[in-house]
């Protein structure tokens, strides 16, 4: 054993007894020495990130036993094994320096077949989108639009058009990786990695990808740890000249709960929103999906769904869905009469208020914890009643618009800072106890009913 590998070895001594065993074995087991000379202590890492990684979290245990084993002033220096400048179709082996050919064989993108350029209707409240998309679709990776973060209210066409730019990538660039993954599942895979200490195949995975298209990125909001993988997996892609499509409900300004860091790069290329169609696109919409399903639908009904379901296109096409089902079962003809008589049952406003999401959230929370409201948001203290405040807070910041000063002010007077303090308390506990996570994922499919 040659004098540098036994110095680093009596250093890690150090280090697993200031780490839980998990990191020790993710983090400090990839590491190779390199080279000391006396003065500089050369270390090999497998990648970018996960030199970003440990100087983030795990530099000052690092300098501490360096100093303790070998002494001050020395100078530490990663070597990446990853070479950067790799061809685009090509992926590094971690820790040799060649490369092989990315297998594709039975990698799944998840992409909707459905959701194409064609049916993507183009009207004035998508067109500067669906512009920056098509253009993406011709160079990605290598446009001014990367990243391309698209947001607008739920079911104005977000997914399909981040699908249709896959899609179409896919089409012209065969050999490229292109993944679909919602924020929930991205998640889900991360808690999975944490759990069986496999934190570098998962980095390493999403490092690989050539056009990742993140879903719903605001369910990163308050997620501390995952957002901090996410900015390191980012980083990396827009650095080797991949393209990165990110939908949210929200624009990345009102992200509260966010990383600066992560927001900074989110607003780097092309931040475009989606509104709520206008009636010439309801219209256009209407006529394009009777046109491909063969339908013969009067043009005073169409006109009058187009004026009338102004939400977003999933209410908008469930409308036509339903009258023409109230018309097969009833065997009534399709006429202005009987959208009259549907529209009504079928089109409720999407628009619900914060206020009534609040409601349902106290009353989820309460009938689980077994408390009244009145315990909710009083100033006890007992864990059961400190536990379900804190999800509470956790619920109204994730599915809702309203402030933390305005939570605060709800749950019992309470500052913002403790809204801050129990929304990323609840988000730690869901990185580590997987059935807390679940627990916390059941009750937001609650609220969203």
């Amino acid at each position: 054993m040659n004098k540098c590998t036994q110095l680093w070895n009596n250093c890690l001594t150090i280090i697993r007894d200031n780490v839980t065993e998990d990191q020790f074995n993710t983090w400090f087991g990839k590491i190779v020495p390199v080279s000391f000379t006396g003065r500089e202590l050369i270390l090999e890492v497998p990648s970018q990130f996960f030199y970003e990684y440990i100087e983030e979290w795990f530099a000052d245990i690092i300098r501490a036993s360096i100093n303790r084993i070998i002494g001050p002033n020395i100078q530490l220096l990663y070597k990446i094994s990853i070479v950067q400048s790799q061809p685009q179709n090509d992926i590094i082996v971690p820790n040799q320096n060649c490369t092989k050919p990315i297998d594709n064989t039975g990698f799944d993108s998840n992409l909707n077949s459905k959701y194409t350029f064609d049916s993507f209707i183009e009207g004035e409240s998508n067109k500067l989108a669906r512009c920056a998309g098509l253009n993406i679709a011709q160079n990605p990776g290598n446009s001014i639009f990367n990243p391309i973060f698209i947001y607008g209210a739920p079911a104005v066409g977000k997914t399909h058009l981040a699908t249709a730019i896959g899609l179409a990538i896919s089409q012209r660039f065969t050999k490229k990786r292109i993944l679909y993954v919602s924020t929930h599942t991205f998640w889900m895979q991360y808690a999975d990695s944490v759990a069986h200490s496999k934190m570098n195949d998962f980095i390493n995975f999403y490092q690989s990808i050539d056009v990742l298209i993140m879903d719903d990125i605001q369910e990163l909001i308050g997620k501390e740890r995952i957002q901090n993988a996410f900015f390191h997996i980012f980083s990396h892609l827009i650095h080797v000249g991949k393209q990165i499509i990110i939908c949210s409900d929200r624009e990345p300004g009102k992200l509260d709960g966010m990383e600066e860091r992560l927001l900074t790069r989110f607003k780097m290329g092309l931040t475009v929103e989606i509104e709520r169609p206008e009636y010439e696109l309801r219209k256009k919409i209407l006529e394009h999906k009777v046109y491909q399903d063969g339908l013969r639908i009067p043009e005073d009904v169409l006109d009058f769904l187009a004026q009338n379901v102004r939400s977003n296109v999933r209410d908008l096409e469930g409308s036509l869905t339903s009258i023409i089902a109230r018309s097969t079962f009833v065997n009534e003809n399709i006429n202005l009469e009987l959208a009259q008589k549907v529209i009504g049952s079928v089109v409720a406003s999407t628009e619900e208020s914060d206020e009534s999401k609040m409601k349902r959230i106290y009353n989820i929370v309460c009938s689980h914890y077994k408390i009244d409201i009145d315990a909710l948001i009083s100033k006890a203290r007992s864990h059961n009643i400190s536990e379900a405040r804190q999800v509470a807070m956790y619920l109204a910041r994730t599915k809702t618009d309203i402030s933390l000063a305005s939570i605060g002010a709800i749950m019992g007077k309470r500052d913002h800072t403790t809204v801050l303090y129990s929304c990323r308390n609840v988000s730690n506990i869901m990185d580590t106890n997987p059935s807390f996570a679940e627990l916390i994922h059941k009750f937001e499919r609650l609220v969203n009913q």
